[in-house]
């Protein structure tokens, strides 16, 4: 019986893992689960699934969660703070973690499971971006298990799998992008919250849907990409695929290319994650190649997303530079989300918060937390000044 704990249990991914978890209980437990606010959901996450410890990240909701656990009838052990999510990370209770938690918020507890040599599926993928060979090398050392989770880089991983040295040095990435809700509207000056946070594929929380919609995504995607698999970015292409059936592929040096298919689903990815190297069903429908009829393909319009060309600037310039844009870019989002600035105002709010950063790489986490630190201030004054001109 594999145990898990899963961080952002109330979230679409964490959502995704327990639909699994509930096809399969002769394989897997569930020893902690964690959120940020949401309480109640939270607690009647575990209850249903009878794990014996439950975090929620603001403190001030300490009382309510308890309350919510005994109304309940559930006998999990309440927590609450940042502090106590990197223990569930770390804790040796568990055998897996699963890093769902939205944002930079997840960074210290990814690098506290992978210091415990946990097996981690990763869907935080602010801890790559900003982490980048600090967290590679600390996985390495630790041996611990990095499995990603979101759809493109596990289709790369697949792809990947049983590939020599050799093969992976010279290899090509191509991570295909839907191109979102906007991929053939004109003008996006005007585009409200509402449009940007239904996407045309996949279902998933309003910030990463936003950042699916600006093609922010996929440039964080590519920084991540340069360091999971360890390919310098001119090796790593981006590619418009409407139907989001190819979830990427890799090229080789014979100019052979593999594709990994499948619904857009993430039960598939958290399954595979969770079983690897096996398989299991993941209960999602078989896919209809009939009914698929036609897999489409065009570049990424640049000048009209220029957040992805952002940040394959950002990996030329290092990696205190690619922590400013995450941060840059979340908090922008946030400013849209709650309609103070306008969709297009989100680049030009990343692209000098980005340029402004030092040329250099963080060597430890703690460096890397204090450069997200400051980022946050110097991005928080930025945007206040540029909501008051």
């Amino acid at each position: 019986m594999e145990r898990l704990s899963i961080l952002g249990a109330t979230g679409s991914i964490g959502t995704s893992t327990l639909d699994v978890v509930s096809q399969h209980p002769d394989r897997y437990s569930v020893y902690a689960v964690t959120a940020n606010t949401n309480v109640e959901k939270l607690a009647g996450i575990a209850d249903a699934f009878n794990a014996k410890v439950a975090v929620v990240a603001d403190k001030k909701l300490y009382g309510s969660l308890k309350e919510a656990l005994k109304a309940g009838g559930c006998d999990a052990k309440a927590e609450a703070g940042a502090d106590c999510i990197v223990g569930v990370a770390e804790d040796s209770h568990a055998d897996t973690v699963v890093g769902a938690i939205v944002g930079a918020a997840g960074i210290r507890s990814s690098f506290a499971a992978a210091k415990a040599g946990k097996k981690l599926l990763l869907a935080n993928k602010e801890s790559v971006v900003c982490g980048g060979k600090v967290l590679m090398d600390l996985v390495r050392n630790s041996n611990a298990l990095l499995l990603p989770v979101d759809s493109e880089h596990n289709a790369i991983f697949q792809c990947l799998r049983g590939a020599t040295p050799l093969m992976k040095e010279k290899a090509r990435i191509i991570l295909t992008a839907s191109g979102g809700p906007f991929l053939h509207r004109e003008s996006l000056e005007d585009v409200t919250p509402e449009e940007a946070t239904h996407h045309p594929n996949w279902s998933m929380g309003k910030k990463i849907t936003v950042d699916s919609s600006t093609m922010m995504n996929k440039g964080l995607e590519v920084i991540e990409a340069r360091w999971l698999f360890d390919v310098p970015q001119d090796r790593i292409e981006v590619i418009i695929h409407p139907q989001s059936i190819i979830h990427s592929m890799v090229e080789f040096e014979d100019n052979v290319v593999m594709a990994q298919l499948g619904s857009p689903d993430m039960r598939n990815t958290v399954a595979y994650c969770l079983a690897y190297p096996e398989r299991i069903n993941a209960g999602v429908a078989p896919l209809n190649f009939a009914k698929v009829r036609q897999l489409t393909f065009e570049e990424p319009n640049l000048k009209k997303f220029p957040l992805l060309a952002l940040a394959y600037e950002a990996l030329d310039r290092g990696g205190y530079a690619c922590i400013r844009l995450n941060a840059a870019n979340e908090l922008a989002v946030e400013a849209f989300l709650a309609g103070k600035i306008k969709y297009t105002d989100i680049f030009k709010i990343c692209e000098p918060m980005m340029l402004s950063a030092p040329s250099e790489n963080p060597k430890k986490l703690e460096e890397i937390i204090e450069a997200d630190e400051e980022a946050r201030i110097l991005a928080t004054e930025f945007i206040s000044g540029f909501i008051g001109e």
